[in-house]
């Protein structure tokens, strides 16, 4: 038996945490009951910064339930920021980490301890389909680990944040410095014997979800902008294009002006100018995004500040 550690980041929660609360105390006991895991092993709860009653009732909870933790940070560092907190800042022998909406199906972690219990270091949690997705989501997100693949980026299809890892692969997570960490290619990165469990995702029952369009492709962006300089490449291929049909747009104002002595196309010479400004503009802005992560990463910040704990 190990002790199992379960985070649970929480982002203005309230509405879904009565609910957690009851499911993951239930599978907690009944894990322990079972001698799956020892009976020091408690659910952590990490307020990453909730501006509703989130901090409240996890910290109540913790204060009248032995199986929980909470611990509340300085302010928002982030879903990913979140995650590490409750691993880096507390000791287990395996650690899975969970949403608080739960729509990731809790009752595999017993499948993950036992995949672990194989000789493995990492269990991914993966959904078998999406279903429940409406048809642009499901495009978005399958678009999005495939485009992660073709650009080089090792990360597992379908999976999320709902993983199980043992303490040395979490020791040796630690030893990646970026601030700009994405855990879903990241923890690849780690290698190690790996397994995967399959589930059904099931709708939230309360409250919205946290990744709305514009800050899901956000995150879609510091993906890919962290693990692959494919985009900065393409850049390079673009300008070498454009620049090769520059001089084939000079090359033929020279054939038209001694053909007839002067040069026709002011709409043409004007759309090409705006085309290739538009390009040279998003080429600038794909390269200041590449200098502005290394600019946050020779920065070194914290990658999360704990402010207050309840055991």
């Amino acid at each position: 038996m190990q002790k199992l550690l379960i985070v649970v980041p929480c982002y203005n929660e309230e509405e879904v945490l009565p609910t957690t609360f009851k499911t993951m105390s239930e599978l907690v006991g009944k894990m322990i009951k079972e001698q799956l895991i020892t009976d020091t092993s408690r659910v952590h709860f990490v307020d990453d910064g909730s501006t509703d009653k989130t901090w409240e009732l996890i910290s109540k909870a913790a204060k009248e339930n032995i199986l929980f933790e909470a611990s509340k940070l300085s302010r928002n560092f982030g879903h990913q920021g979140a995650i590490l907190a409750g691993m880096y800042d507390n000791d287990a022998d395996l650690y899975c980490t969970i949403d608080a909406d739960l729509q990731d199906d809790p009752n595999c972690i017993i499948e993950m301890v036992e995949k672990i219990n194989q000789g493995n270091d990492i269990v991914y949690g993966v959904r078998k389909k999406r279903n429940s997705d409406t048809f642009f989501k499901r495009f978005t997100a399958q678009g999005f680990y495939k485009i992660m693949s073709w650009l080089g980026v090792k990360i597992i299809y379908n999976h999320a944040d709902f993983r199980m890892m043992s303490k040395r692969a979490v020791e040796k997570l630690k030893q990646f410095p970026e601030r700009n960490l994405f855990l879903r290619a990241v923890v690849p990165l780690v290698g190690f014997k790996s397994d995967m469990v399959y589930y059904d995702r099931t709708p939230r029952t309360a409250g919205q979800t946290k990744y709305p369009l514009k800050k899901m492709l956000a995150f879609a962006w510091d993906g890919v902008s962290s693990f692959s300089i494919v985009p900065l490449r393409l850049v390079t291929l673009v300008g070498f294009l454009i620049s090769f049909l520059g001089a084939c747009f000079v090359f033929k104002i020279l054939l038209n002006y001694n053909a007839h002595g002067a040069v026709s196309g002011w709409a043409s010479t004007v759309t090409l100018i705006t085309v290739f400004s538009g390009v040279q503009l998003i080429s600038l802005g794909i390269i200041g995004e590449y200098i502005a992560k290394i600019f946050m990463e020779v920065k070194q910040r914290p990658l999360y500040i704990v402010e207050e704990k309840v055991k």
